[in-house]
């Protein structure tokens, strides 16, 4: 029985695709162990959203340049792979994970622009209480700085039907936290004319102990969407939690990453009404930092929509130009610069943070990759 090991890095989506290779190789007696050095192939799923994270990938390619490496995920169509390590053993995108067992079987790389259906297909769980399904595949939205959309393409949503069965089998097995997860929860079903509360409403049926998490959603999605959502979270099944992204406080800067202007408006209002009904929920959001254009007065309102709205979760990333995106092509700012406006806004977050009564509950949650 020939042993692999998974090695994966980026979000809750790249998580669940991993979880889908591990099922795959799983049915077809491959054993899934927990380290490299008794592996006869290393599969990485690699994310393409930081250069730190390429980085780091890089180098771990370095490091076991001996074993027999398979290379997957949204970093493969955005760095010519083969070029730089023309050693691996092959190499797949985002479309062709089901390949895997062709992959390891005829050492080749695999390409498709075509999606594939996965959400039914055999999943090995990497954790024993949480079932991570993704609802669809790519997103709506053309952001300047995002690399994952050039792996991940256009939005194709899964049927209601299908989500709920794949929820149904997670339930039946035991799980009790279901992490619903896509580049874009905000949008989904806009391609197949439903949408996010209406797939709620369905698969909070399922009988069982269990709860539902939500992933990110982009704001101007929720606008469309969000009274009826609000309603759907007073179920009991759905945990009072809300991922945001807004990424920047400054319109102009919005503008120029390609998000809708009116995001700060929309953000503040799904916020304010949102609190108002669960005043013990939690709401997260992402803000970029140091982006090409970014002035002073653009960070300063970033810095002041923060410490308005006080989100319990505050992902905070330094701006790193990726390959072929629009953004990278912008005249860069300093690192020092960057570096400081990072540790300002941070420095504002741990300073409210301490004040948040429900600090003590957040502990796992932020522990949690969103």
């Amino acid at each position: 029985m020939k042993k692999v090991f998974i090695k994966i890095y980026g979000c809750q989506a790249n998580i669940a695709d991993s979880e889908t290779i591990s099922g795959i190789l799983k049915e077809n007696n491959f054993e899934i162990i927990d380290n490299e050095k008794d592996a006869d192939f290393i599969i990485i799923n690699s994310c393409s959203v930081k250069n730190k994270t390429q980085s780091k990938i890089f180098d771990y390619i370095k490091k076991n340049k001996n074993k027999k490496i398979i290379v997957g995920g949204c970093l493969t169509k955005t760095v010519d792979l083969r070029k730089k390590f023309p050693e691996l053993y092959g190499i797949f995108d985002t479309n062709s994970i089901t390949q895997i067992l062709n992959i390891i079987k005829n050492k080749k790389d695999i390409f498709s622009d075509e999606k594939e259906n996965r959400i039914l297909v055999p999943v090995g769980r990497a954790k024993k209480e949480i079932a991570i399904i993704n609802i669809s595949q790519g997103c709506l939205n053309n952001c300047s700085f995002c690399a994952t959309k050039l792996a991940r393409g256009n939005l194709n949503s899964y049927r209601i039907g299908e989500i709920k069965r794949a929820i149904e089998n997670a339930v039946k097995e035991g799980y009790k936290g279901i992490y619903l997860t896509s580049q874009d929860n905000g949008c989904y079903g806009f391609d197949i004319i439903t949408n996010l509360p209406e797939l709620l409403q369905e698969i909070s049926s399922v009988e069982g102990e269990f709860i539902i998490r939500l992933g990110m959603m982009n704001p101007w999605h929720l606008r469309e969407i969000f009274p009826k959502l609000l309603e759907t979270y007073e179920n009991k099944k759905i945990m009072k939690f809300i991922h945001i992204p807004i990424q920047s406080g400054s319109e102009k800067v919005l503008r120029d990453m390609g998000r809708n202007e009116e995001s700060v408006k929309i953000f503040k209002k799904i916020i304010s009404e949102f609190r108002k009904k669960f005043p013990d929920g939690t709401i997260a959001t992402d803000v970029i930092v140091g982006y090409p254009i970014e002035t002073e007065e653009d960070f300063k309102k970033t810095y002041e929509l923060i410490s308005e709205t006080k989100p319990e979760v505050l992902n905070i990333s330094k701006f790193s130009p990726r390959p072929k995106t629009r953004a990278s092509k912008l005249k860069q700012l300093p690192s020092e610069i960057i570096k400081k406006r990072a540790k300002v806004l941070n420095d504002l977050y741990k300073d409210y943070i301490k004040k948040v009564e429900k600090r003590k509950s957040l502990g796992k949650l932020i522990s949690e990759e969103i």
